[in-house]
């Protein structure tokens, strides 16, 4: 009898010790605790008979209720709807105690609840509480499948150990779902705030030429057309192609930026193709392109008019067929990717002297969108110049304003250089101003005084007035005012108009769009 009491204790540890191991190696495998709880509970009883084993995981809402979590040999679906208030039953027993129940028979116990109506009322049962640290944070329980043979305490203690490593694993859950939590919310936040400074809002204009280019974008965001923004040099072509974007359903995707005239041609290929590694000296390793980075977002090709004829070909190929290869590689690569092309060169006049490839003008022009000169928007200076006043006063980490003298004057002046100007002219005269105000002298000091004009009023009336006998050639006429009356001269028909400026019908159109010119029917 006592050999046999020796034997089973010597069996029953090296039973325990195997399983034990066993668990370690299931907790460092995987950070998805359910199911790594699941194959504990099965481990535990397969190994040491501690069988219809449960964990009890305190409730992250209340913080004073047991929820199972994980069940071996149970009603998982039942389980998962049970709760255990503070002192309920004999897990709520440990939560309220914080230390081990041991039952030597269930049905002894009246506080034995059995809601799963699942345990053997003539066998034991064994409930020890899950730390971490000094704090409580559940109870593992099961029942051994045999009835009290004196070792009791022992299975006790070895469950005990067990709980201490599922402790561990319920920290290390818990942490990476609160830093998981943390870079949803991190990256929400800066969704919002992306969205804040490219959205429609960010673009200042209340004109008539901004509010239809206004009503394209809304348009044009929802879906996945290929856009070619058209306008001068600093005039915010940038800017459109990021309020596409942000207000895309591409929106959480990424957007990706390059400026075609940056980049010899060579450079320009593995730019935005890749290339694989060995390609050509200096490529030590495989890289993506932009059109890879880009992969279910946009590509943004700032001065797409500067590329060279051959580059264009190679161009035309991926905006048909969405396909590529990298520079020094033989695999074909489908990558789906929105195109946004901004340009400020005449690509009408370029295709008509060849320098532009037909095909990818067409390819590129699905949806022109016309971004006016500033000079064309004079109302919107003030609003303008305030919102760059109020950035550049944030940049420099003081109060700013500007007068209505300071104004005034800015409203008179042409802007050839446009909003890219006009965002130099007022950070020269911050950087001068002493006060809180820049005022209409600071920004004579900033350089304008030289190229000032008086405002040219523009009237519908005077733009569609009867011009006759007009000297085509007059340097005093601006681009808009001549081809009006050129078309006065031709009776509105535009390809003989476009004779008459010495341009093609193609070129004529071109002006008609980008000035704004409302064609009479005659």
């Amino acid at each position: 009898m006592s050999e046999n009491l020796i034997q089973a204790p010597g069996a029953l540890l090296e039973a325990e010790l195997d399983t034990l191991f066993s668990v370690s190696q299931i907790l460092s495998r995987s950070l998805d605790l359910q199911d790594t709880l699941k194959e504990v509970l099965q481990v535990i009883g397969e190994g040491c008979g501690l069988r219809l084993g449960l964990v009890a995981l305190l409730s992250d809402e209340t913080g004073n209720e047991l929820f199972i979590s994980a069940a071996h040999g149970l009603d998982v679906e039942a389980a998962g709807h049970i709760r255990y208030s503070r002192g309920e039953g004999v897990l709520g027993l440990v939560l309220e105690r914080g230390r081990s129940v041991i039952l030597d028979e269930v049905a002894r116990e009246r506080r034995f609840l059995d809601r799963l109506g699942a345990y053997a009322p003539d066998k034991p049962f064994i409930a020890v509480p899950i730390r971490i640290g000094s704090e409580l944070v559940g109870v593992l329980a099961s029942q051994p499948d045999t009835s009290d043979d004196g070792l009791l305490d022992d299975r006790a203690h070895f469950q005990e150990m067990v709980a201490n490593l599922i402790g561990q694993s319920v920290r290390l859950a818990r942490q990476v779902a609160k830093e998981k939590r943390d870079l949803v919310d991190e990256r929400d936040d800066l969704r919002r705030a992306v969205r804040g400074q490219y959205g429609f809002s960010s673009i200042v204009g209340r004109s008539e030429p901004m509010k239809r280019v206004f009503d394209q974008l809304r348009q044009v965001a929802k879906w996945n057309t290929t856009v070619l923004i058209r306008g001068e040099t600093g005039t915010g072509k940038e800017l459109i192609a990021s309020a596409i974007h942000y207000n895309s359903p591409r929106s959480a995707s990424p957007f990706v930026k390059l400026n075609c005239a940056a980049l010899p041609e060579n450079l320009l290929e593995s730019e935005l193709f890749g290339h694989e590694k060995g390609a050509f000296t200096g490529a030590v390793s495989q890289r993506k392109g932009r059109f890879e980075q880009a992969d279910g977002g946009t590509l943004f090709l700032d001065e797409i008019g500067e590329v060279s004829s051959a580059f264009q070909a190679k161009l035309l190929r991926i905006l048909q067929e969405g396909e590529l290869e990298r520079v020094g590689g033989s695999r074909t690569l489908k990558v789906d990717v929105r195109v946004i092309a901004a340009t400020h060169r005449d690509l009408e006049m370029a295709v008509e002297e060849g320098k532009f490839r037909e095909d990818l003008y067409y390819r590129l022009n699905v949806m022109p969108i016309y971004v006016p000169p500033l000079r064309d928007r004079i109302e919107d200076i003030p609003e303008i110049a305030n919102f760059l006043v109020a950035k550049i006063a944030k940049l420099q980490g003081r109060e700013l304003g500007i007068t209505d003298s300071a104004l005034r004057l800015l409203t008179q002046h042409m802007w050839p250089g446009n909003v890219r100007e006009l965002e130099n002219c007022l950070e020269r005269a911050a950087v001068m101003c002493e006060g809180s105000h820049i005022d209409r002298d600071l920004v004579l000091l900033s350089g304008i005084e030289e190229r000032l004009q008086p405002p040219r009023p523009r009237t519908a009336s005077a733009a569609t007035a009867p011009v006759s006998n007009v000297d085509l050639g007059d340097e005093n006429m601006d681009e808009r005012e001549r081809v009006i009356a050129a078309l006065e001269q031709a009776g509105w028909v535009q390809a003989k108009a476009a004779r008459l400026l010495g341009m093609t019908p193609r070129q004529i159109a071109y002006r008609i769009q980008t000035l704004n010119i409302t064609v009479r029917q005659i």
